[in-house]
């Protein structure tokens, strides 16, 4: 009896602990309280990760981070998330290990908290905000700092060995990587290591010296391996193989500090976003507005001397001597009603933010855009924001801009030029608008039947035309029964889309299945003129398209439209906010990413109200 008095006794006592523990994650003196899961704490880039998160959290008395380690166990993880929801925490911010395991979880935390999702973005868009590297470009900037030390060799035709470990941040580099030197016709070896470590990385060269025969360049996928790699050369008395890595991370030996003391010879940056993710939680928290979807952090590519910008560090603050922010905007021709309230939003958004706002408009061609450009290059605007009519040819212009110190910001399109030569770009993922018409489309038709499709594209060479046919056609790919039998570009306008399905009325007899329109625009049109045939658009044909608009949204509740993707077109708050960060001297992402939903006949009626555009 008395044993089990002392055993009552020790399990209400733990119990105790227990409770006092979850209590003390929250005391009158914290406001907020973010758990935080790590895939693990064996990488260095996790140890920075984690430091930045720390650093960043110090400077809010009124935060506290609760931070649990998986040890690269995505059971524990798991375990580590329910853990984290058990101490009533305000938001999650998640590094998940293994993607396909946590996707299930982020999304059952996401029904109750926001949650913020590091480095690798999971299935879906269920979380509140993304925040992470582009790999790809990682990649191929990776690439083109070994062809320069390739080029400083005096030749293009060494060797170029590549040591990495089997990641998934890894191999989506190293798929970029390989195809930028191969382009360059570089021979190419590749070695995977157990562990991403210097000692790993010493040690494995020394056993293996026959690797480096004819090795003019050794690309690390981190800069610890690649000092694991110099260290080795040391050892071997091989001299004339050049060095690079990747991470670039500033301190006491970091990749920095190693290309600067000429350990190695170059790096690529890659951030861990865990500054921005403290802010960002806070924002979200507060419910504060122009939180977008995806944040893509910037990386750069880094050699002695080399300044990663050709705009100053602080952005231009130097130069800014004026009690507003002049901004010039290079618009193009109002083309839809999406057009009109993105240049709304913006035009309130300025105001808002007490930004001295000129708008350039009626743009015909890109001469002409460019040419509105070199105006506000003249009248020494502290910011630039282009909406670029078409992707190509914005190099010299751009770098017009850059010797007048005025940064550039691209807005609702992208261009195809060095990322460098612009400070970031907000607006839409188009890639991921194709995919979701074409993932609706897989879930309301047979596979087992051919689909025939008419595409109605944008404007030739505008990034959301080539972005979208490129999102949709990958998706529909992988099943041979999915075809697009015609596509033809309508300009973005409803005019554009009525001819185009007029045009094909006349000359075939109608054997379409869905029509995949660019826009709200062209697929309103077609609509129109789908009518005038006898054709039931929505019932004999099924419509997809993308932007979002009333009209749009009107003809999918008439059962016209069976899908509208949205684009959403207010960007003015993220703009702006971009503009004002930037003058203040902060590093902008690379990519900010609008938040955006998927309209169908299922979708709850609350979000069909409001609609500003």
């Amino acid at each position: 009896m008395k044993l089990g008095k002392q055993i009552l006794i020790l399990f209400l006592c733990v119990i105790m602990m227990a409770c006092t523990h979850v209590g003390n994650v929250r005391n009158t003196s914290i406001e907020y309280v973010i758990g935080v899961s790590l895939a693990n704490l064996s990488e260095q880039w996790r140890l920075v990760l984690k430091n930045e998160l720390e650093a960043e959290a110090a400077k809010y008395d009124s935060v506290r981070l609760v931070i649990l380690d998986a040890a690269g166990d995505r059971k524990k993880q798991a375990a580590d998330v329910e853990r984290l929801m058990g101490f009533g925490v305000d938001l999650l911010i998640i590094s998940p290990g293994d993607v396909e395991a946590m996707t299930p979880v982020i999304s059952k935390v996401y029904e109750e908290i926001p949650v913020i999702v590091l480095d690798r973005v999971v299935e879906g868009f269920e979380y509140s905000l993304f925040i992470g590297p582009d790999n790809r470009l990682i990649g191929q900037q990776a690439g083109e700092v070994v062809l320069d030390l390739l080029q400083k060799n005096g030749t293009r035709n060494g060797a170029v060995l590549e040591i990495k470990t089997n990641s998934f941040a890894n191999e989506s580099r190293s798929e970029e990587f390989c195809r930028t030197i191969s382009e360059a016709g570089i021979e190419h070896r590749s070695i995977y290591l157990a562990d991403a470590t210097r000692d790993c990385a010493e040690d494995f060269l020394l056993a293996h010296p026959e690797l480096l025969e004819d090795i003019s360049v050794i690309f690390a996928h981190n800069d610890y391996m690649a000092y694991g790699a110099y260290l080795a050369l040391k050892k071997l008395n091989l001299t004339g193989i050049k060095l690079a890595g990747l991470d670039g991370f500033s301190g006491e030996n970091g990749g920095l500090q190693m290309v600067e003391n000429g350990i190695i010879d170059a790096t690529v940056t890659c951030p861990t976003g865990g500054s921005e993710a403290v802010r960002y939680a806070i924002d979200i928290i507060n419910k504060e507005s122009g939180i977008p979807k995806q944040i893509i952090l910037r990386s750069h590519k880094i050699r002695p001397g080399y300044v990663p910008s050709i705009y100053p560090a602080d952005g231009g603050k130097t130069k800014q001597k004026r009690d507003m922010i002049r901004v010039g905007y290079a618009q193009i021709d109002e083309e839809s009603n999406w057009r009109k309230a993105s240049i709304e939003s913006i035009q309130k958004a300025a105001k808002e933010f007490d930004v001295d706002l000129t708008v350039e408009f009626n743009v015909l061609s890109i001469e002409d855009q460019m040419e509105q450009v070199r105006k506000l290059i003249a009248e020494d605007m502290d910011v630039i924001v282009i909406s670029p009519l078409v992707a190509e040819g914005w190099q010299d212009i751009l770098e017009e801009a850059g010797k007048a110190q005025i940064p550039v910001l691209l807005v609702d399109r992208t261009v195809s030029i060095d990322e460098e030569l612009y400070q970031s770009y907000i607006g839409a993922d188009f890639e991921e608008e194709g995919r979701r018409c074409a993932r609706w489309l897989l879930q309301n038709t047979s596979h087992q039947f051919q689909v025939s499709i008419l595409e109605l594209r944008g404007t030739e060479g505008a990034s959301p035309t080539q972005g979208r046919k490129d999102g949709f056609e990958s998706v529909i790919s992988e099943y041979g029964t999915y075809q697009i039998v015609a596509s033809e570009c309508g300009d973005f306008n409803r005019e554009g889309g009525a001819q185009i399905v007029r045009n094909y009325l006349r000359s075939h007899e109608w054997d379409i299945d869905a029509i995949y329109a660019h826009n709200d625009e062209m697929a309103l049109g077609a609509i129109e003129v789908l009518k005038e045939y006898g054709i039931k658009p929505g019932i004999d044909v099924k419509i997809i398209s993308v932007d979002g608009t009333a009209d749009a949204l009107t003809a999918l509740k008439k059962g016209e439209i069976n899908c509208v993707v949205e684009c959403n077109p207010l960007l003015g708050p993220e703009l702006m906010k971009a503009i004002t960060d930037l003058m203040q001297g902060k590093e902008l992402p690379l990519r900010i990413i609008t938040d955006e939903i998927v309209f169908t006949e299922e979708t709850p009626e609350e979000l069909f109200r409001n609609r500003k555009y």
